[in-house]
């Protein structure tokens, strides 16, 4: 006998399926675990003639110059650099909280200065530049000191929307100076080892930041207070060289990529990073400082 569907199975039948429960929301990846997922096409590898090699006993600090926002003080370190001006040279100041300083320690004494070479001996301030062609990433939350912030590049910038500058987070690389705004040449370098002091912003040169070694400058014994500077010549750390990169032999080089600001990856690391969501994180944040966000460096 063949059976017969009642009504109700027939309305069973041709109703349409329940809706399907809300997806759950995505699982939660750290950052770390979304670099290594990421291409290699959100790498790049920087530009040999933007890279100092700063070699020390206990390793190399690699920094990365910014001739986009910095140019003449980018050509004259680069003059430094070529013509040995740093090799034989020492850190010589190491600030708690704040920067360790390398060049010429004599550099005060006219008797004793190392001759500068073909270097330039006077060079315009450059603390900041027009806003207009640059490629922003910006960040999505408000910062204390400038009305926007992000990266150009593997640079950490902030804006007023008229001009974009360099900002003094962890590993930047500034040139010393006196008193007067044109003062520095880029012969006295400093690395900013302490909590980021943005209130340099705008008042000194900033020519690079590290991409490398910074725990090699971190580490490195206080000097002596209020400033740092070693009064026993003992003290300092030897510089062996300062070359640029793009003159060492290839086997000789430090091979490394870093990660794109305007990529997925760095978003997504961002993200990661400001709102934190894996089983220790309690109250994620929904909030992340400039200088919170560390340039990845393979």
């Amino acid at each position: 006998m063949t059976l017969r569907p009642t009504l109700l199975a027939l309305a069973l039948m041709l109703s349409p399926l329940p809706a399907l429960a809300a997806d759950a929301p995505a699982k939660y990846r750290s950052a770390q675990e979304i670099l290594a997922a990421s291409p290699d096409s959100d790498w790049h590898v920087p530009a040999a003639d933007n890279l100092l090699y700063m070699d020390l006993d206990g390793g190399r600090v690699i920094i990365e110059l910014a001739p986009g926002f910095a140019p003449e003080h980018a050509g004259n370190i680069r003059t430094l650099a070529r013509e040995g001006f740093w090799n034989g040279t020492s850190i010589y100041r190491s600030q708690d909280n704040f920067v360790v300083q390398f060049g010429d320690a004599d550099a005060d004494d006219p008797a004793r200065a190392r001759p500068l070479g073909s270097a330039r001996t006077h060079l315009p301030a450059e603390f900041q530049r027009p806003a207009r062609g640059l490629a922003f990433t910006a960040l999505p939350d408000r910062d204390g000191w400038a009305a926007k912030t992000g990266f150009v590049g593997d640079f950490a910038v902030a804006s007023d929307g008229e001009h974009t500058w360099l900002a003094h987070c962890y590993g930047a690389v500034g040139a010393g100076r006196n008193n007067d705004e044109d003062s520095s040449i880029g012969a006295e370098l400093y690395v900013v080892t302490g909590q980021s002091p943005r209130q340099l912003d705008r008042n000194i040169t900033l020519v690079g930041r590290v991409l490398k070694g910074m725990e090699l400058l971190s580490t490195i014994r206080r000097g002596p207070e209020p400033m740092g500077f070693y009064e026993d010549a003992a003290q300092r750390t030897p510089i062996r060289s300062i070359r640029l990169a793009s003159d060492v032999p290839d086997a000789e080089r430090t091979p490394l990529r870093v990660l794109r600001t305007d990529s997925r990856t760095f978003a997504d690391m961002v993200e990661a990073r400001r709102n934190r969501r894996d089983d220790f994180y309690k109250r994620p944040a929904g909030h992340i400082d400039l200088c919170n966000i560390p340039l990845q460096v393979r």
